[in-house]
């Protein structure tokens, strides 16, 4: 039994298996390939995907959140086409040279892009292998216009753009015909994409002031909550249990019970600006905080993360993908997955390692020894009855170069 190992200063790259996964933090990639064994090819996909709890598991309020929206301009295509097509360096996606060594594409062969964002993977990937074909998905209207142009440039029916979330894969791919077992590559980047964090109006990013926004998914889904709501509608207890598990900030409380005083005082917080001020009056002046990495990190980086990961769901999200996606996966595909932050980072080692997402995090043989007693019927040293479902391909961990973060 593999325990699930404690963050580490750097992003890192793992191989997992044959249906394959890459992901990264300063970036990490894991990757996996899917088992050559008895009952890999699977004839139909579960109809209640597995969801994740506990220390990964997302914290349920938005029933409680109301429906109203911030909109947000996102006609923003040919704007970022041309940014990207007049930068000196270009789109240059996160460790696209350890992905495609991974990936190893060739012609003739399906692979799925799960975050296709400016699609500078995708793009990588078709000039490696010219006759391969790439579904694109993406949950930003913006990211789906641009898959759209992009496939203007190729062969009919090379590049499928896709718009939806990951739990809405198994539909999607109903759709366009794409069958079980019939993929042989998948890629997951997952996290916000630079071109998120650039437009103030979508409420991701601290040095530009906007409307406190943060759906990745923009006002396609007009049930969506968004940050906004979050820190306006829901009471102090649940807000700081939303910092901690989703930011792992030590001072939840306290942040949370300065927006408590704040919109008290002030009324509703809408800007990003308010937000980041309301978090700073927390710490002392001049308070420096620095990340894993060791590089400086604003003291609102966290809080700001954990409103992320709540309004998008994204830790739900990434554990329904990555199981839909086995299902799709011929045996022996490849599945890359790219991570940054811890939370991300647990969820993909237990699912490439078959490890229960229910399961305590970090258990000791202790804690196995402790639950036989409790339970007659568990027996530590007894074979596991499932297959394992995915072969790692490498355990060396990969670090990004230092040129990535700069």
């Amino acid at each position: 039994m593999h325990s699930i190992s404690s963050h580490r200063l750097f992003r890192k790259i793992v191989i997992l298996s044959q249906k394959s996964f890459t992901y990264c933090h300063r970036r990490r990639i894991h990757t996996v390939c899917k088992s050559f064994t008895k009952g890999a090819n699977c004839n139909e996909l579960p109809v209640n995907l597995q969801t994740c709890d506990g220390t990964v598991c997302r914290y349920h309020v938005t029933k409680r959140l109301s429906n109203e929206i911030v909109t947000s301009d996102v006609e923003r295509v040919d704007e970022v086409l041309k940014e990207i097509d007049n930068s000196q360096k270009g789109h240059i996606p996160v460790m696209v040279n350890e992905v495609l060594e991974r990936l190893n594409p060739s012609t003739g062969k399906l692979y799925i892009d799960m975050t296709f964002g400016a699609g500078g993977h995708t793009r990588a990937i078709l000039e490696r292998a010219p006759g391969a074909r790439v579904i694109c998905l993406d949950r930003d209207p913006l990211a789906y216009e641009i898959a759209v142009k992009m496939s203007e440039n190729y062969s009919s029916g090379q590049i499928i753009p896709c718009l939806g979330q990951f739990s809405e894969l198994y539909k999607i791919l109903q759709e366009h015909g794409i069958g079980l077992n019939t993929v042989d590559g998948a890629l997951f980047d997952v996290g916000v994409s630079s071109m998120q964090f650039d437009n103030s109006e979508r409420g991701f990013s601290l040095s530009r002031n906007g409307p406190l926004d943060m759906r990745m998914d923009s006002q396609r889904l007009k049930n969506q909550p968004t940050a906004a709501d979050v820190v306006n509608k829901l009471d102090e207890v649940e807000i700081c249990q939303i910092i901690r598990k989703y930011g792992e900030e030590k001072s939840a409380r306290k942040i949370a019970h300065a927006i408590i005083q704040a919109r008290s005082a002030f009324g509703n917080i809408t800007q990003t600006k308010e937000l980041k001020e309301i978090v700073e009056s927390v710490f002392s002046e001049g308070s420096i905080r620095k990340d894993k990495m060791r590089r400086y990190s604003h003291v609102a980086t966290k809080t700001f993360q954990a409103l992320r990961i709540c309004v998008n769901n994204e830790l739900n999200e990434l554990s329904n993908g990555l199981e839909t996606i086995y299902h799709y996966l011929s045996p022996g595909g490849i599945c890359v997955a790219i991570t940054f932050h811890s939370l991300e980072d647990r969820l993909v080692k237990r699912h490439f390692h078959d490890i229960d997402l229910y399961k305590k995090p970090n258990a000791s043989i202790k804690d196995y020894i402790r639950e036989s007693r409790r339970m007659p019927s568990f027996n530590l040293f007894q074979e596991p009855e499932e297959i394992q479902r995915w072969t790692p391909l490498n355990k060396t961990v990969v670090v990004s170069s230092e040129d990535e973060y700069t």
